[in-house]
């Protein structure tokens, strides 16, 4: 048998460094590109927070007039400037609640759903059950 000859060693020399070339140029690619899309989802946060910030601005500016609006003082001038001839209401009026409000309606509004008489069935009461399968097609 014949020894290959010099060349072949040397040709496969270039090539693995060639190839060691390419991939490390992918790589590189690679971390250019990832870089630049962190850089894009860096500025579009940016944005998004500027937007946030100016939304929470403009919400506290509204939060704000509202306030001013129904400040006593301002809806009697609103009452006198209208002549509506309206008056603040008594003492006697007035309904204070002590609870969380609400907690309060949110109870009101879903009593029916937790009521515990209609949850145990009485002896006349007659329960049928079916039962439904499901399959798919």
């Amino acid at each position: 048998m014949k020894p290959p000859p010099a060349n072949a060693h040397v040709n496969r020399v270039i090539v693995l460094t060639l190839l060691l070339l390419v991939f490390s140029g992918t790589l590189g690619l690679g971390a250019v590109w990832v870089r630049q899309e962190i850089s894009q989802t860096a500025n579009r946060s940016r944005a998004l927070e500027v937007r946030m910030a100016d939304v929470e601005r403009r919400l506290d500016e509204v939060n704000a007039e509202v306030a001013a609006a129904v400040n006593p003082d301002a809806l009697l001038r609103q009452n006198e400037a209208m002549h509506l001839a309206l008056v603040s209401p008594q003492e006697p009026q007035v309904v204070r609640v002590g609870e969380d409000p609400v907690l309060r309606l949110a109870a009101k509004r879903n009593r029916e759903l937790f009521r515990l008489e209609r949850a145990a069935p009485s002896a006349g009461d007659d329960f049928t059950f079916r039962v439904v399968n499901a399959s798919l097609p």
